[in-house]
Parts: structure tokens; sequence; C-alpha cells
């Protein structure tokens, strides 16, 4: 049996494909950039930075890491045509809450301590400070000249969940 979530996955995805009408779009994104944001369910991208459906990728998880995002990236860059990326991270962000030392305890009390040994070296990238955590993002895509275009635009954000509004990040 289906769960209430499923259900109502199949319920609006119905309702959104019985009028969808974009299924000529072009696989690679119209405006030739990427946006790199946290999975923060406060955060709608499209909504929040004006996206239409085909303008861009954007690559969502925790924090909105850089690091997590570079595959993704390289691929939109590459194969996609890509040449422009966006970092935004956000105001009152869960990877602000914790250590990884902190998230590592957790799960061996959650998962018991078999989870903590399999995650033993996992990086959960939390950080201290939004803006320098966009500076650090900012760096990263920088520095990776073997990957990322050298003609990329890159600019860094800080959306405020609060009010909605993004303040650029130099």
């Amino acid at each position: 049996m289906a769960s209430p979530i499923q259900q109502n996955l199949e319920k609006k995805n119905a309702e959104y494909s019985a009028q969808f009408n974009k299924g000529d779009l072009a696989l690679p994104p119209a405006k030739h950039y990427t946006v790199v944001t946290c999975m923060d369910a406060r955060i709608d991208p499209c909504a929040a930075f004006g996206i239409e459906l085909g303008d861009a990728h954007v690559i969502r998880n925790a924090g909105g890491c850089a690091k997590d995002a570079l595959r993704s990236v390289v691929i939109s860059q590459q194969l996609l045509g890509t040449r422009e990326i966006l970092v935004v991270k956000h105001t009152d962000c869960g990877m602000l809450t914790f250590t990884n030392d902190d998230i590592r305890a957790t799960i061996k009390d959650n998962l018991g301590p078999a989870a903590t040994v399999e995650l033993a070296t996992l990086d959960f990238l939390p950080f201290p400070e939004v803006e320098q955590a966009v500076r650090d993002d900012l760096a990263f895509f920088r520095e990776h000249t073997a990957s990322i275009r050298p003609d990329t635009v890159i600019s860094g954000w800080v959306y405020d969940v609060k009010s909605g509004k993004v303040k650029s990040i130099a």
C-alpha cells in the first residue's frame, strides 16, 4: 500500500501532467547557469531566484555545499554548456548547528556502532558561519581550474529565510 506521501505525489503529478506543455524544452539549460543551494525545505529556488523551467540547473544538497556539488557542476558545464555558477546558502541553516563529532554521536545513538564505523571518514561539511562558508565555496570552485571552466562567472549569495531576500557575498 502506498504511503500518504506517495499518494500525494501521484495525485499532484496527475494534476501537473494533465496541464504540462513543456516537453519540448532542450536538455541544456537555456540560460546556461547552475545554482548550488541548500536542500532546506524553506527554500523554493525557482520562485525565490526567478528560475523558469528549462532555465538553469539547480543542485541541492545539505548546506548548498560546493564540494558535494562538484560532480554535478562539472557535468553541467562540460556536457550541457553552463557558464555561470551561483552559490546560494541561507540564514538559519541546519549546517550551523552541529559538528562532525555531534552527528557521529547521533548516528551511533540512532543506528549503533556499526554505522559509526561505516561513516568514520565522511565529512558532513558543517560550517560555523554562513557568509564565510559562501566565500569558502567560491574559493573552492575558483581553485578547481582543472574541472571548472576558467571563464566561469561565479558568485555567492545568502538567502534570508525570514524575508526571502538575497544578499551578495564577495
